[in-house]
């Protein structure tokens, strides 16, 4: 009982530790008329981050980006959410995979300051 009890009061700091953590707000994506708003963000190297894109075409979408290694529909009237990263500094494109002319969009990640 003695050893035990040290390691649940160890347990329940390191979880307290991760309840505290704080992470970045979501990156808010809309698609119109076949076009992503922003069409273009920028992320810090070395984090994760959310993507939530909501559609406002009259169509189905499909959010994808080989960069990024994600592929998601998203119904008309729809909102879904993508998690990305951590990444490498550089330039990331993403896509609407139905509208691939017209629905494109790119992240650049940079080094933290």
């Amino acid at each position: 009982m003695r050893i035990a009890l040290p390691l649940v009061i160890l347990m329940s700091a390191t979880m307290a530790n991760v309840g505290t953590a704080h992470a970045q707000d979501p990156i808010r994506l809309e698609v119109k008329n076949h076009h992503f708003i922003p069409d273009h963000f920028t992320v810090p190297a070395g984090q994760r981050f959310v993507i939530e894109l909501t559609n406002h075409d009259d169509t189905v979408d499909e959010f994808e980006s080989y960069d990024l290694k994600f592929e998601k529909i998203v119904v008309s009237g729809g909102t879904i959410s993508v998690h990305a990263g951590p990444l490498h500094p550089g330039t990331y494109k993403f896509f609407d995979d139905y509208h691939p002319d017209s629905a494109t969009g790119t992240v650049t990640v940079t080094e933290a300051p």
